[in-house]
């Protein structure tokens, strides 16, 4: 399904889960290097039935589900700010502990492990689709995540974003109001039309945000984002309000950029 979004001017995209693929890259990495401590001679025999007893996927989801929760929790103006890469890095400290892993691994191992974030594997249509899509619209990030983490995802997947915004910009996380207005306003400046401005997202709860203050916008389903009930009224609702709505086979980015003339 599509409707007419031939006024947009500028796309902004939220970035883990939808350009890029969080849970297997993050996986990926907490396997390594369990494995590699577990094969070591650094650990005992009671740390090393440890690291292989625990289960590495469902680790790294309680890694996003903590994220998930303090974004969330945060109230512009009140909470004290804190970054994602301090997040990242406490809320990995409270997991090892949580799964009795204290002291298996080094602080100077733990600080590199917490910034395996800006080292997430992209979608395989994202780059593509991105370097396409920026030859027509302005393409800008509008994460959570800080600005030196988005910069990092940027070069390491080879994304060609033309700007990169975060929520550290304004202080807020979405699905804050401050976001989005913030976003429309650094993008077209002062008095922009927000809907010149569309939000690309595999999340329809940061859509129907986004939606809520003017935005046009893009759903592009990703394997396991969706944190909406699938076939749930507010999910059947959505095939409603949003613009273009992408499903998980029809090629991602690259789709998006042949619906959107390019």
């Amino acid at each position: 399904m599509s409707k007419d979004l031939s006024n947009v001017k500028a796309l902004t995209f939220d970035v883990f889960g939808t350009v890029v693929d969080w849970r297997s890259s993050v996986t990926d990495e907490l396997t390594s290097r369990a494995s590699t401590k577990a094969t070591s001679n650094a650990l005992g025999p009671e740390a090393k039935d440890k690291l292989v007893a625990v289960d590495w996927p469902a680790f790294a989801q309680e890694w996003r589900n903590s994220y998930k929760h303090f974004v969330h929790g945060y109230v512009p103006g009140q909470t004290a700010w804190k970054d994602i890469d301090a997040h990242h890095y406490d809320s990995l400290v409270e997991l090892l502990g949580t799964h009795h892993l204290e002291g298996v691994f080094s602080a100077d191992e733990i600080r590199e492990l917490s910034l395996v974030w800006h080292r997430l594997r992209p979608w395989p249509d994202s780059t593509a689709g991105l370097q396409r899509l920026g030859s027509k619209f302005v393409t800008a990030t509008l994460s959570n995540g800080n600005r030196t983490l988005l910069e990092d995802l940027d070069a390491f997947g080879g994304l060609s974003f033309r700007k990169i915004m975060s929520g550290e910009d304004w202080k807020a996380y979405k699905p804050s109001p401050v976001v989005y207005d913030g976003a429309v306003e650094a993008l077209l400046g002062k008095g922009g039309e927000k809907g010149d401005v569309a939000m690309v997202a595999a999340h329809l709860g940061d859509l129907y945000a986004a939606r809520g203050r003017g935005l046009r916008t893009v759903y592009v389903e990703r394997a396991k984002e969706e944190d909406w009930e699938v076939g749930s009224q507010k999910y059947e609702d959505a095939k409603v309000w949003v613009d273009v709505w992408v499903k998980v086979d029809e090629g991602g980015f690259e789709e998006v950029a042949r619906r959107l003339g390019v």
